[in-house]
């Protein structure tokens, strides 16, 4: 898996967009091309106006009849007719299928959002996530849908213009090209700092949006330990550097605009100076020049175009390469070719630490076999949820190894993975949607039957309470649950129905009763499993197989309950404490 770096998520590299929009590309290859087609015809009628305006000039010069004048004023009027048809339906064309491949690029960003490590969201947090898939997206969306067609619209007309005042006079058309230099310059310059300019405004508002998501949801934090000035001052100092990086941008664009402006308007200037110069002496006609500066005066708008879609496309590509950065991680999505040959499960040797950290796990070894229920018990802090996200394979030790049927947990494909093993926590989430859309999340193909069974397995008695049942919406302005959010997990967990499951305090929500119920009907349904739990609660300790106690990040005892009673060691103090003995 590629590293993160500084705790941010990949942005493409140039060779991994041109692949990305290869694959597009051939994707959408005959819409593409229709498009073009389309795009060109009508650039190429829009050119018809100009040249026949020209040619009235150079007829009524020559004392022509009023006929021939008014058959090739219709003309003029038809292809205006004609040019407006083509573009509507070029246009049209071109957001269907800037749409298609907007959605194409959605499917393909939130398919890679899934398959990401809990671990890799938790490193990140959930602001870079949230840019990418909101303001990214979105900019991506504006670039598809109007940007790039407008500005290939843009670039053909430009093409065709000149290429047509070089046909009507060679020496205006050299006249025309008068502020290429300068144009060109000045575009080389915008466009060899502005990708890096707006990729770190992007990483700006990432910062900023985590900052933002931090304080809302620690809000109650903040008020019990009066650090509001702190968060305040911290969403402060990111929104400068925001406010800096976006200064740059407009930096940028504030050179580039003026500039260009003056660029395009000089060569009109010049091919009415040196076109009345030339039809004073002879060298052009007056229908030449007529039609040679209404070309360019058609120029400016394809240049227009393109100056008001530049910044767009920067923006674009940035945001392009922020969406497509995901891919970098996909790359290896597995390293190892083992299967697993059973679900025993083994650590060896494990130690771990949090980034930057001291080690919370020193030297783990222990085995849990296949059916076997284990308990970690231990004080707060002594690493029973970190170990819990070893064997769940959400983080990776940073010493020895942790296997599951003979194969690294961390190495195998997550899809694979989740089948195998599934970690439940304190932490629910319920989605906006009915009761049955949120189980059949863990089994999509589930029946009713099979949703009223997993419920009732783990005596929950939410259909009774609920008043449409399954079809029940739950969410904000509707139905909304609390304790029972964990109702849902363990019910999604059964349905989900893999063979090794870690529980890490997942009932703690519920009272001490309806806690207790559950475990056992939970138990019930889950016999023959492998079942870890993490628990404060010692009564799910007394019902397992084996116990294993941590403290400060090490097994200190390991065996069922009798035995670690018997051996009136830590277990046995945790045990009195609990009582309430001394």
């Amino acid at each position: 898996m590629t590293d993160l770096r500084d705790g941010h998520l990949p942005v493409a590299d140039r060779t991994r967009i041109r692949h990305a929009v290869a694959r597009l590309w051939r994707a959408e290859r005959g819409a593409t091309v229709t498009v073009v087609a389309l795009y060109c015809a009508t650039s190429l009628i829009g050119l018809a106006g100009p040249w026949l305006l020209g040619r009235i000039i150079d007829e009524a010069a020559a004392g022509t009849n009023t006929a021939t004048i008014d058959r090739l004023a219709a003309a003029i009027v038809a292809f205006a007719l004609l040019q407006l048809i083509a573009n509507r339906f070029a246009r049209y064309t071109a957001h269907r299928l800037g749409e298609r491949t907007l959605a194409r690029l959605r499917e393909t960003f939130v398919e890679r959002t899934l398959r990401l490590p809990t671990a890799t969201v938790e490193k990140v947090g959930t602001g870079d996530l949230m840019t990418r898939s909101s303001s990214d997206v979105a900019t991506i969306g504006m670039l598809t849908r109007q940007a790039l067609p407008e500005l290939f619209l843009a670039a053909v007309q430009v093409v065709f213009i000149l290429t047509a005042v070089f046909l009507v006079s060679p020496l205006l058309g050299a006249c025309a090209l008068i502020a290429a230099p300068t144009l060109w310059w000045v575009t080389r310059w915008y466009l060899h700092r502005a990708r890096s300019g707006y990729l770190a405004e992007g990483a700006a508002n990432t910062e900023m949006s985590q900052a933002l998501a931090e304080t809302v949801e620690g809000a109650r934090t903040m008020e019990v330990l009066r650090i509001g000035r702190y968060r305040i001052d911290t969403g402060d100092t990111k929104l400068t550097e925001l406010i800096r990086t976006r200064r740059y941008t407009l930096f940028l664009r504030s050179v580039l605009f003026p500039v260009a402006e003056l660029s395009y308007a000089l060569p009109i200037a010049v091919v009415l100076l040196v076109g009345g110069l030339g039809y004073i002496n002879g060298l052009v006609g007056l229908g030449a020049v007529v039609a040679a500066t209404l070309y360019l005066q058609q120029l400016s708008e394809p240049l227009d175009t393109v100056l008001m879609w530049l910044e767009q496309l920067q923006r674009g590509s940035a945001s392009f390469a922020r969406v497509e950065g995901l891919a970098a991680l996909d790359d290896h999505p597995s390293t190892t070719d083992t299967e697993p040959v059973d679900d025993r499960i083994s650590l060896d040797g494990v130690r771990f630490a949090y980034r930057g950290g001291r080690d919370i796990l020193h030297g783990v070894d222990l085995h849990v076999e296949p059916g076997e229920h284990l308990a970690l018990v231990g004080p707060s802090g002594a690493g029973k949820s970190t170990l819990g996200k070893l064997l769940a394979g959400i983080e990776r030790p940073h010493t020895g190894s942790i296997t599951i049927g003979g194969a690294d947990i961390a190495d195998l494909p997550p899809e694979q993975l989740r089948q195998r093993v599934a970690l439940v926590t304190q932490e629910h989430h319920i989605f906006i949607g009915t009761l049955r859309d949120n189980l059949i999340l863990a089994k999509p193909d589930a029946t009713d039957t099979q949703i009223t069974a997993a419920l009732h397995a783990i005596d929950a008695d939410l259909l009774d309470r609920l008043p449409h049942g399954l079809d029940t919406e739950l969410g904000p302005g509707a139905t909304t649950l609390d304790a029972d959010a964990q109702h849902i997990a363990l019910a999604r967990l059964i349905l989900a129905n893999p063979h090794t499951l870690i529980l890490d305090e997942a009932t703690a929500l519920l009272d001490p009763t309806t806690a207790r119920r559950t475990e056992r009907s939970l138990a019930a349904v889950l016999k023959g499993r492998t079942v870890v739990s993490i628990a404060h609660r010692l009564h799910t300790a007394h019902d397992a197989d084996r116990i294993a106690v941590i403290d400060h990040g090490r097994i200190v005892e390991l065996g069922s309950h009798e035995h670690l009673i018997a051996a009136d060691g830590a277990y046995a103090h945790l045990w009195r404490t609990w009582h309430g003995d001394r």
